[in-house]
């Protein structure tokens, strides 16, 4: 079962070692040459977030996860980073592990040591030494001076036992580069961890993190910080990871790691919007010139986009009485495919008339089992049981969205996709009713409302400051620009240079 685990909780499984002797201080692993060995351990559960801050603290967890004893410990002052990184790198040589010694708070780090039950402990730097010489009843405490501008610790002090590390455990440890966790770094690979560095804590976000994972899967998992969290959370990312396919533009998490640039409109022709203007394959060559234009404003990759209406808002009500025409979905299928071969992202967009949101998704579950297709649901077309298309502006409550994501949650799940792309097109607040009320608690689904306002450029700020304002939290945001309808239509500089910044921008 996936766990949380605070820092000091240690439910571990011993590794077996070659044998054990009874040093001073406790039990300590002999290997066959009669080098000690740290005794070394691997967490109960499959999926373990170990909720601790970064540097000392993380430092500890680390070794309460995966040691049970060790016969030296390694110290330094966290606020010393010269001692600490030679500090990580003993241990890491040695194979025990690493800790530091904040300035506030000793204890947890003396009761860390307490708890290893060390023959002797390495303290690098003056102000780990006075540290430790401190404690009472501690074990032998040898000094060693912190390198210096840059330096190594080559020469090991007289005194210290033959240590020598245990063999590679069947473990992967995440670390987040933007946390200071060298310390627990250096631990978990001291005890034979392997450890893969991502940006940020979601796994799918980075391309190199979830090709690492691929190729050496690993019997449990740690992962360093409450970010990645809650474990259970962690274990799907791990799954998607796993057995997921690929975004384009890389990953398997949408944003804030690339900008989706989108062509608007319908395959049966222009009256829909521009991508109706020219067949499948200059569409394709028409958006990947367009998102070509927006490199130069972006700080991410810029996927090139195809947002096709897959249901039609007619003037009649159809055989259905729904006022929705929906194109079949061997129609739209060639579209999907060539556009995944392309490396272009699709978006099927629903305007259902009378029709439910989730009814008329179901229709394209197919399609949206691919790892490149998204959903958008247009409310201008979500109409009353007494409403026709084009004599009022449609509405959605934000509980039929919920459904639609909700379900699209549970298809991304199931089917081990990436994420999920859930586009709200608004450009009235009454468009989306109770639009506080949106889900966006559900991880395989990104929500982003799409601002849809047309005409001058002060009309199109006042509804982009309306719009943004009303989205609940910081929901990304999207831009349309209308080649006709705008006066005049914005540049990409110009689209970039909103706040927030557009994380995807469609032309009809």
């Amino acid at each position: 079962m996936a766990a949380r685990r605070r820092w000091h909780l240690a439910l571990v499984v011993s590794v077996v070692v070659s044998g054990c002797t009874a040093g001073p201080f406790g039990l300590t692993a002999e290997a066959p040459d009669g080098a000690l060995r740290a005794d070394v351990a691997v967490p109960a559960e499959k999926t373990v977030v170990l909720d601790a801050g970064p540097g000392a603290e993380s430092a500890i967890a680390v070794s309460s996860a995966l040691f049970r004893s060790a016969p030296v410990v390694v110290v330094a002052a966290e606020a010393d980073r010269a001692a600490s990184a030679g500090a990580g790198a003993v241990a890491e040589r040695l194979g025990v592990p690493a800790l530091q010694v904040p300035a506030a708070n000793a204890t947890p780090v003396r009761d860390e040591v307490g708890r290893l039950s060390p023959q002797v402990v390495l303290a690098v730097g003056a102000d780990a030494r006075r540290e430790v010489e401190a404690w009472s009843g501690k074990p032998e405490v040898i000094g060693i001076d912190a390198p210096q501008d840059g330096a190594t610790i080559t020469d090991l002090p007289a005194g210290l036992p033959a240590v020598e590390p245990a063999p590679p455990v069947d473990v992967t440890v995440l670390a987040d580069t933007g946390r200071d966790d060298a310390a627990a770094v250096a631990t978990a690979r001291a005890a034979g961890a392997r450890v893969v560095a991502m940006r940020g804590s979601d796994p799918r976000s980075d391309q190199a993190a979830i090709d690492a994972l691929r190729a050496k899967p690993s019997a449990s998992l740690l992962a360093l910080g409450e970010d990645f969290g809650p474990p259970e959370r962690l274990s799907r990312r791990l799954d998607a990871v796993g057995r997921g396919g690929q975004l384009p533009g890389g990953g398997q998490a949408l944003f804030p790691g690339r900008l989706l640039v989108c062509l608007y409109g319908h395959p049966d022709g222009p009256a829909l919007g521009a991508l109706g203007e020219q067949d499948l394959e200059g569409s394709i060559a028409r958006v990947k010139k367009l998102a070509e234009e927006y490199e130069p404003f972006s700080d991410v990759p810029v996927v090139p986009t195809l947002e096709i209406i897959a249901t039609v808002a007619q003037g009649a009500p159809g055989p259905d009485g729904d006022y929705s025409g929906e194109t079949d979905v061997e129609v739209l299928r060639p579209w999907a495919e060539r556009a995944g071969k392309e490396g272009v992202y699709v978006i099927l967009d629903l305007q259902p008339g009378r029709a439910r949101l989730l009814d008329q998704a179901k229709r394209y579950a197919s399609l949206l089992e691919m790892p490149h297709v998204g959903l958008a649901v247009d409310p201008e077309w979500k109409l009353g049981p007494d409403q026709v298309p084009l004599q009022q502006i449609g509405g959605v409550d934000a509980s039929e969205i919920n459904e639609v994501t909700a379900w699209l949650a549970e298809l991304t799940a199931a089917k081990f996709l990436p994420q999920k792309l859930l586009v709200a097109h608004q450009f009235q607040l009454t468009m989306i009713r109770n639009e506080q009320s949106l889900d966006t608690t559900r991880d395989e689904v990104q929500l982003l409302i799409h601002m849809d306002g047309q005409g001058t450029t002060g009309q199109k700020v006042s509804t982009w400051d309306s719009v943004v304002g009303a989205r609940p939290g910081d929901l990304p945001m999207g831009w349309k620009n209308f080649y006709d309808e705008d006066k005049p239509m914005l540049t990409p500089e110009q689209t970039m240079s909103y706040k927030p910044k557009p994380s995807m921008v469609s032309y009809q």
